[in-house]
């Protein structure tokens, strides 16, 4: 079956840095377009930045800039790299993939923690 797993969250300070990882099995990778969404206490999840097959990026907003989000087709992974964090970064980071023959359509990592704070 589909599995995402995501690893790397932890409590950094503002500025500092973290590198997100998801490892994927169960669907041919280097096929679909992968993500990296968000969702911070009280806040609905939203999309922190997106790549295609082929390695086309796009970031939301708050997130140009700090963080580079990219994958290696050959180890089934995407990684999220995130420097200049910001207090306002703090929330819980999800991998995303959608596919078109699981019910739901849209599959999700349990998701990984990110704290920044002094």
């Amino acid at each position: 079956q589909v599995q995402l797993v995501e690893s790397g969250g932890g409590l950094v300070q503002p500025g500092g840095s973290l590198r997100l990882s998801c490892a994927a099995s169960g669907f041919t990778f280097s096929s679909y377009v992968m993500h990296w969404y968000r969702q911070a206490p009280g806040k609905e999840r939203e999309l922190v930045a997106q790549i295609s097959r082929t390695g086309s990026t796009n970031y939301a907003d708050s997130a140009k800039g700090r963080f580079t989000i990219s994958r290696d087709n050959a180890k089934n992974t995407v990684s999220l790299q995130m420097n200049s964090l910001k207090p306002e970064d703090t929330a819980v980071y999800y991998c995303h993939v959608r596919l078109p023959w699981t019910i739901p359509l849209d599959n999700w990592g349990q998701g990984t923690q990110v704290t920044v704070s002094n």
